[in-house]
């Protein structure tokens, strides 16, 4: 859509959204942040800049604290894992849904268009649980630390729970200028391009360029490593703990660089440039965030191209986890089924169901009432109806609806209802009744 920029003031004005859009939306964060001796506790700066998207004004953004989902408001001898202190640009209200929602009054209300800013002091303690916010030994994890924006569409403000059980995250993308200042012993793997220099005696800086992200993440330890270029141009870097199953580093090494360029033709090219794959033995399964993923590693192998499918599902083709994780997790299950060319005929299990009002396309808030179902529908079921899509329309006809799809909704946000859309009009066939069948509701 072709929108005229006008300059007025210190601000920018442009043609007005929709009242219904997404907002804050185009946010930039510019961290600054500074590690203890071991990468345990972070503390810094952090600014966000945003626009109002909406065609209404916009009296007040939320802050998402996910890294507090696990402790919530913690204890008086154990404080939250996540603090925010000294807001400027705005007034912060008390901390809500168990110390994972800040909300921050603007100052005057945000026009549609307009663009503002807030900053606040930020400090992060990484949880001794081995977790994607936590560690494992001399090695930390930093998956949903650092505070994001909230994002407020038609449904008003989704301040949704965090879960343990799959994921909570809704985030619109935006850009990532990080600076990480630690001790030089400690290698820090980060979402977007990174590069570091010296900073003070004995530590580096390592500063993370990440253009249209959700999210940002990075780890910390005395990591190995190496790189690799695939193919098609992307670079991967790979961090290890000492430990983890050389021929299980090999096999991610080789699958996620290869897993990278099959899903670049399918879906469309990967646009980051970078991707890094950490490893430890002890990590539980994988844990996805754009241009960086966390891996348990064996002899066996690990999760890398589950993981990887997810920079497409999830990262570059958004939607919300907490509402429809099976936009993200079944999805990325299906290409890692193809990946590796898994049988999928008559996988499809009708009777598989805890109950009648279950479906595929069930929230979070559903699954969190049906102990155990998550995994066996979402991950189990979810690629089995994919695999029955592509031979009820044909396969060619499928690579092109899973094209147009993430055509349509790169670095956006996608439903339910604009897959079906996506897959029925590249096909004659009514498909109502396949939906039915297979509780795509």
């Amino acid at each position: 859509m072709l929108s005229l920029l006008v300059i007025v003031g210190s601000g920018v004005a442009e043609a007005a959204p929709e009242a219904t859009a997404a907002t804050p939306d185009r946010a930039r964060y510019d961290v600054t942040l500074r590690a203890d001796s071991d990468g345990s506790h972070w503390s810094g700066r952090e600014r966000v800049s945003f626009r109002n998207a909406s065609g209404q004004p916009l009296r007040e953004v939320y802050l998402r604290l996910w890294g507090n989902g696990e402790d919530g408001c913690g204890t008086s001898g154990s404080p939250s894992a996540v603090t925010v202190s000294r807001v400027r640009g705005g007034t912060a209200g008390p901390l809500g849904v168990g110390c994972t929602a800040l909300r921050i009054t603007l100052p005057r209300p945000l026009e549609s268009g307009r663009r503002t800013t807030v900053s606040f002091d930020v400090s992060l303690t990484v949880p001794s649980r081995n977790n994607r916010f936590g560690s494992e030994g001399a090695f930390r994890f930093l998956g949903n630390a650092l505070p994001v924006l909230a994002v407020h569409d038609a449904t008003g403000w989704h301040l949704d729970p965090y879960v343990s059980t799959g994921e909570s995250f809704y985030a619109l993308t935006g850009d990532f200028q990080v600076t990480l200042d630690h001790p030089s012993r400690l290698r820090v793997p980060a979402t977007g391009r990174t590069s570091t220099r010296p900073g003070e005696p004995g530590r580096t800086l390592t500063h993370s360029d990440a253009r249209r992200v959700r999210d940002f993440a990075w780890a910390a330890g005395p990591f190995r490593t190496a790189e690799d270029t695939t193919p098609g141009g992307v670079r991967i870097r790979s961090y290890w703990a000492p430990g983890t199953p050389a021929k299980g580093v090999r096999m991610a090494r080789r699958d996620g660089a290869a897993a990278v360029d099959q899903f670049s033709a399918e879906f469309g090219d990967y646009p980051y440039g970078e991707l890094d794959l950490v490893m430890t033995p002890q990590f539980g399964g994988g844990m996805e965030y754009p241009g960086l993923v966390l891996l348990g590693t064996t002899e066996e192998g690990n999760a890398v191209v589950h993981e990887v499918a997810h920079q497409w599902w999830y990262g570059i083709v958004g939607n919300d986890e907490y509402r429809t994780p099976w936009l993200d997790e079944s999805f990325a299950q299906y290409a890692n089924g193809r990946f590796y060319g898994w049988d999928t005929l008559d996988c499809w299990d009708p009777e598989g169901w805890p109950d009648e009002d279950a479906a595929l396309t069930s929230s979070m808030a559903d699954w969190s009432r049906r102990p155990g179902w998550f995994q066996r529908v979402v991950y189990g079921s979810g690629p089995c109806a994919l695999a029955d899509l592509e031979r009820t329309v044909g396969a060619a006809t499928m690579a092109r609806v899973l094209k147009r799809y993430a055509a349509d909704h790169w670095y956006g946000v996608a439903t339910t209802a604009d897959f079906k859309k996506t897959a029925q009009s590249m096909t004659d066939k009514d498909l109502t009744p396949f939906w039915e069948s297979h509780r795509i509701r």
